[in-house]
């Protein structure tokens, strides 16, 4: 991570600039992001942590989906990402595949 600088951002005075690692030098520890996810086999109910989610990124919104594990039952859930849960899941950490067509 670069030591990018922080001017002109609200909240921020107007001083010496200050790089990203002296902002965040007294944060101890961050919450892991969780994620609210349902099985549409035993409709379970449950929180993911980003580490329990997949995210494939494909050409169409036809292509691009989550996936996990439910761990009610273990069942394989895949389901579609529209833009919006995409910038969600990408912005908690979720690890992300980007899919290619070969052609």
């Amino acid at each position: 991570m670069s030591e990018s600088t922080m001017t002109g951002v609200q909240g921020v005075s107007d001083g010496p600039e200050m790089t990203v690692a002296t902002a965040f030098a007294g944060m101890k520890s961050v919450l892991p992001v969780m994620f609210r996810a349902g099985c549409p086999d035993c409709r379970g109910s449950f929180e993911l942590a980003a580490s329990a989610l997949r995210l494939a990124i494909g050409a169409t919104s036809r292509t691009t989906f989550y996936s996990f594990t439910c761990p009610d039952c273990g069942a394989a859930v895949r389901k579609p990402a529209g833009e919006r849960i995409v910038e969600l899941l990408v912005g908690g950490g979720v690890r992300t595949l980007r899919l290619t067509s070969v052609g």
